[in-house]
């Protein structure tokens, strides 16, 4: 690809649209209920998930490039919170990006998991678009950014509210799509609360213009992302069902989203707790009380666990090491994608936590 071709965002999202809209067509008969989870009206067989909450086990691995887009993104503002955006490994993130894609590929086929076509071409869709948008960046960065950055001794107004609002972007995509998020008012607060003179104004000017971009091409993009998906889907459910054993930990308005739906005599219990990033934190919390999770969304087999430690660090025996990256923003650390048997799942998180390994996301499918 030429220089030139980086700096093309219409074209290309254009076709990324058509491909949006492709790939909502393609998967709106596996559209979930928009109706929040209810308790069974009848008995259920003992250890059996409610058909509306069981999720393909191949989910667990294709999730990983999805959530891959907000570790980036983390990566990027813990970076621009102390250093310049220019210096940022936008190319080491395109190249994680896909690895990961191609290892969770390979994993899901080679376990004979369901090849849902259609989570495939989202993927494609997000990952071209996010390689795209990585690219433009690094060239512009590059070229004009590090140009401008040379001009100012110390980061501009823009420089801090840039670094911000990329912290804000993190902090709602972990819960929230990203088209959901309000691009709108972090540029009106472009214009309203930084001026147009001080220290620096070439790079001042340069950052209200790269900003105002990039506020400017999201928002548009968000809202034709927002109307395809609403035109087609209904709303996901928010929370996983998980069937565990052992005794559940007294109420707490701290974990007050642990939804009891039914007790078996065998001791087991099938229970609901919120999905996505709440997901991780609530089953860390299940652990270390005691309750033993054996089936998640539907499924026994294994669930991938993404951990933040030392390259030195070595993974469990009756744990599958899928694949590491580098944090290559200048940590030391690496993340590591791990296979891991939900029947043990509770007791190593047990153990990460007596050990203080962090673990950065469970994938619920």
């Amino acid at each position: 690809m030429t220089p030139l071709h980086r700096f093309r965002p219409w074209l290309w999202v254009g076709c990324l649209s058509l491909f949006s809209l492709l790939w909502t067509s393609l998967c709106a008969a596996q559209s979930t209920p928009s109706a929040p989870p209810q308790a069974p009206t009848q008995a259920l067989a003992v250890g059996s998930t409610p058909a509306e909450h069981v999720r393909g086990a191949e989910q667990t691995l294709l999730t990983f490039p999805e959530w891959f887009l907000v570790f980036s993104p983390n990566e990027f503002a813990q970076w621009t919170a102390a250093n310049a955006p220019s210096q940022f490994p936008w190319w080491g993130h395109i190249g994680q990006l896909w690895g990961s894609y191609a290892s969770v590929t390979r994993e899901s086929q080679r376990r004979d998991m369901a090849p849902n076509p259609g989570y495939h071409l989202m993927i494609m869709v997000i990952g071209v678009s996010t390689t795209v948008e990585y690219a433009i960046r690094s060239a512009y960065e590059s070229l004009v950014g590090r140009l401008t950055e040379s001009t100012a001794s110390n980061a501009t107004a823009e420089d801090r509210l840039g670094a911000q609002v990329a912290q804000e972007y993190v902090d709602f995509i972990r819960v929230r799509p990203w088209y959901e998020f309000d691009f709108a008012a972090p540029l009106q607060r472009l214009w309203s609360q930084t001026g147009w003179w001080g220290d620096a104004p070439l790079r001042k000017w340069e950052r209200k213009f790269a900003l105002s971009t990039e506020y400017t091409v999201k928002m548009l993009y968000a809202q034709l992302i927002t109307l395809g998906t609403h035109s087609v889907y209904d709303a996901p459910l928010p929370t996983t069902a998980v069937i565990a054993r052992g005794t559940l930990p007294a109420a707490d308005p701290q974990w007050p989203d642990v939804q009891v739906l039914q007790r078996w005599d065998d001791g087991q219990t099938l229970l609901t707790v919120p999905r996505y990033e709440a997901f991780t934190h609530y089953a860390q919390y299940l652990a270390q009380h005691g309750v033993q999770l054996e089936r998640i969304a539907g499924n026994n087999g294994s669930i991938l666990v993404s951990l933040l430690v030392p390259r030195t660090w070595q993974a469990p025996a009756d744990v599958q090491t899928l694949f590491s990256q580098p944090i290559i923003t200048g940590n030391q650390g690496q993340r590591v994608a791990l296979m891991v048997p939900v029947a043990s799942l509770s007791q190593h998180l047990r153990q990460w936590q007596a050990a203080r390994v962090p673990v950065e996301h469970i994938f619920d499918y």
